[in-house]
């Protein structure tokens, strides 16, 4: 028995212009046509169209469909891993999101009044980390918990700490602004496990974000203070090693030139995590670009550049708060040779 598109559009409960849509796309091809060219469908269309629905009705994108049906049993478990995460994240979002209510109702029905502002304003928060952080990501970074625990009071009082200073005109260069920049730093790594694609997302979301700015009160003053500040502990280091000229140098370009460092960092973590060759094409381009960085703060001179890396491997504390450990350095090491010229 064949079926016209109508007829079939019909028994199944769609439209004609969706059948006609799914054949457009080659979803589902009818097998006959008539004299008069009308789409025929037969036994073997209808059977696939049923899986199209079935597979539709799991949350199945039209293009996720055609892939499991064109290689059935190859994709499909990916798939379903994919909506299962999906499903997931939406049930913790929507438990998240249950509890605040359920906090809500109870002082509304103690006669409280609630702080509703503050109130949507961490809803307002949850969904802006959602564009920067996965849910993973938010659940073991303290710093990102939008509940009122130990971790959330220790940065909003080091946040007034630093507030303070500014107020007071406290100068970077002074031991009271670096001993605040070196516990920031040092809370800094300690919430985020060292781990530089963290890093790099916090910085993206505080540069973009000005919500995010308003809400913690971490502005782009404030971050500017504490860079200054945590580079003048690194200067008292590199100037045992460095020419005067170098060091008004340094001293002016450090903090420009390491503000995109955290970025890069994160992309040549990731090649570490995923297993990437030192010497993959991917790699020398991030260590081009790594050289750029280095020089735009470090002068072109290779003798400057080469006391700087004898500062760093005499003094490992000078890649604190970078998210650059041992072993990732060892990485970009390997990872230089590229580079160099090829003697034949």
């Amino acid at each position: 028995m064949l079926l016209k598109v109508g007829e079939l559009a019909k028994r199944c409960g769609l439209t004609v212009r969706t059948l006609h849509h799914y054949d457009a796309i080659g979803l589902l091809t009818p097998s006959a046509r008539s004299g008069s060219g009308y789409r025929l469908y037969n036994r073997d269309d209808i059977a696939r169209l049923h899986q199209v629905q079935a597979l539709r009705r799991f949350g199945l994108s039209l293009a996720d469909v055609g892939a499991v049906l064109a290689n059935p049993g190859s994709h499909l478990a990916a798939i379903v891993d994919q909506q299962i995460q999906m499903l997931d994240s939406q049930i913790a979002q929507s438990t998240t999101l249950r509890d605040r209510l359920a906090r809500l109702q109870d002082q509304l029905l103690r006669g409280e009044e609630p702080e509703l502002a503050e109130w949507l304003t961490t809803l307002e928060m949850m969904t802006m980390y959602d564009k920067y952080f996965t849910k993973d990501e938010q659940k073991h970074f303290p710093l990102l918990s939008t509940a009122d625990n130990t971790t959330t009071k220790e940065w909003a009082e080091l946040v007034q700490s630093v507030q303070e200073a500014m107020q007071m005109k406290v100068p970077p260069q002074s031991p009271g602004a670096q001993k605040l920049a070196q516990r920031w730093m040092a809370m800094l790594m300690r919430d985020s496990h060292g781990d530089p694609r963290l890093l790099a997302k916090l910085n993206a979301m505080h540069f973009n974000e000005p919500a995010v700015q308003e809400q913690t009160g971490i502005s782009l003053d404030l971050i500017a203070f504490i860079q200054q500040a945590y580079a003048e502990t690194k200067f008292a280091i590199y100037e045992k090693f460095l020419s005067q000229k170098e060091m008004d140098f340094l001293r002016k370009n450090y903090v420009s030139g390491t503000s995109n460092f955290p970025a890069l960092i994160a992309e040549v973590y990731q090649h570490l995590e995923d297993g990437t060759a030192p010497d993959d094409p991917r790699m020398r381009q991030l260590m081009v670009r790594w050289q750029e960085l280095v020089r735009s703060y470090a002068g072109d001179d290779p003798a400057t550049q080469v006391k700087l890396r004898e500062a760093m491997a005499q003094h490992p504390e000078l890649l604190e708060g970078s998210g650059i450990d041992a072993r990732l350095m060892d990485y970009v090491r390997q990872a230089m040779v590229s580079l160099r010229p090829q003697v034949h």
